[in-house]
């Protein structure tokens, strides 16, 4: 396999910049993955590096090697495609054996059919192998293309949203399995998603992109804890993010943060007050797990009425309206307070993400040290 490093890439389409000076670095071995909104340049970064299109500037390199002007046959590399790509007139078995009946890539009839049979058993598809495509579901396709790209060893796997098309528990079950395939592999992927869940689930890394730029480069965990902006910070999360203006205040007393509603301030770590003293108008942003609620006031509680309440399974997600702000958490299902009815909340305040209101870039969490940053813009 391969190790993958983008170069000041930029695509333009007429007046519209996909991508807009982007580098990015993808170890050998590592499951990658490139995240973000519709249009937002992620298939335009997979098709430059497959060789589908050709960049305007910047440069394409596989283990050091410039390939940017190689042809797309001549990179061998294998692509899965959101919208599977099969022959409709083979059989799953000649789907999956076509890449080694090429005349780049020939292999003996006994060659083929050895790789084919472990791949379609890898996938739990021996027994579809002699059906047409149209005669199998949307899942089975997807595993027949996929079959078909790892029927051979290319220097890297390029897989454009491919499980998009499925239902939620079959995209499930495909996301650990796709997991466990790479693993037993050991190849390089780069992965393309709009689910952020599949994002977290299935990448070493992940490049967030949106317009054609990179917002932050990082682990799931340095992404989820310690987002590059709000913009990141709202990607990631079910519920969306909260996000509170507040503003910092230090005194002999120690140091709070004031919330706009109902004219309270909560005390925070005094390494807060000291970080953000200076740091101008400032966001929080707080996860719903850091919300917990209450029927009656609490210390430090924040008087509200619930809005909405939206089933989800075992849990239920509940929106409150403070004045004119709207705060989400989840509650467990049977735990079901009634509309318009009074509420008062109570925030973990030591898990707040801070930005700067005027820019949304990140400025301060407790612990980032520990929790890590990754690589971030700005």
């Amino acid at each position: 396999m391969s190790s993958i490093t983008l170069k000041r890439i930029t695509k333009n389409y007429k007046k519209v910049r996909a991508v807009d000076d982007i580098s990015l670095e993808v170890r050998d071995n590592e499951f990658f993955v490139i995240f973000g909104p519709a249009g937002a340049g992620k298939t335009s970064i997979l098709n430059v590096i497959a060789g589908i299109i050709e960049p305007d500037q910047g440069v394409v390199l596989f283990d050091d090697e410039d390939i940017t002007l190689v042809e797309s046959a001549d990179r061998n590399v294998s692509m899965v495609f959101e919208n599977y790509a099969l022959y409709p007139h083979m059989s799953a078995y000649d789907n999956i054996a076509s890449p080694l009946r090429s005349p780049k890539y020939k292999k003996n009839e006994d060659e083929i059919k050895k790789e084919v049979y472990r791949v379609a058993s890898m996938l739990h598809i021996t027994e579809l192998l002699d059906r047409l495509p149209s005669q199998v579901s949307n899942g089975q396709r997807q595993r027949i293309a996929l079959g078909r790209s790892l029927v051979r060893s290319p220097r890297v796997f390029l897989m454009d949203e491919p499980l998009a098309h499925l239902d939620a528990k079959l995209r499930h079950a495909m996301r650990k399995e796709l997991k466990l395939i790479q693993e037993n592999f050991k190849s390089t992927t780069i992965y393309v998603t709009h689910d952020y869940s599949e994002a977290m689930s299935l990448g070493n890394r992940i490049a967030v992109i949106d317009k054609g730029t990179i917002q932050q480069v990082g682990t799931p965990n340095e992404i989820f804890y310690t987002p590059a902006n709000r913009f990141v910070a709202r990607l990631f999360g079910e519920p969306e993010i909260n996000i509170i203006p507040v503003e910092i205040e230090n005194s002999a007393q120690g140091s709070f943060v004031k919330l706009p509603w109902q004219g309270k301030s909560l005390p925070v770590n005094a390494l807060v007050g000291e970080k953000l003293k200076e740091a101008g108008l400032l966001d929080a942003g707080l996860r719903g797990m850091d919300i917990q609620y209450s029927l009656k006031p609490l210390a430090d509680s924040i008087r509200g009425t619930v809005y909405n309440i939206e089933p989800m399974g075992n849990q239920n997600c509940i929106t409150v309206k403070i004045d004119d702000a709207q705060l989400q958490f989840m509650l467990p299902a049977e735990l079901k307070p009634d509309l318009d009815s009074e509420i008062f909340l109570t925030f973990n305040m030591s898990n707040a993400i801070y930005f700067a209101r005027a820019d949304g870039r990140y400025l301060f969490r407790l612990g980032e040290d520990e929790l890590g940053r990754g690589e971030t813009i700005g």
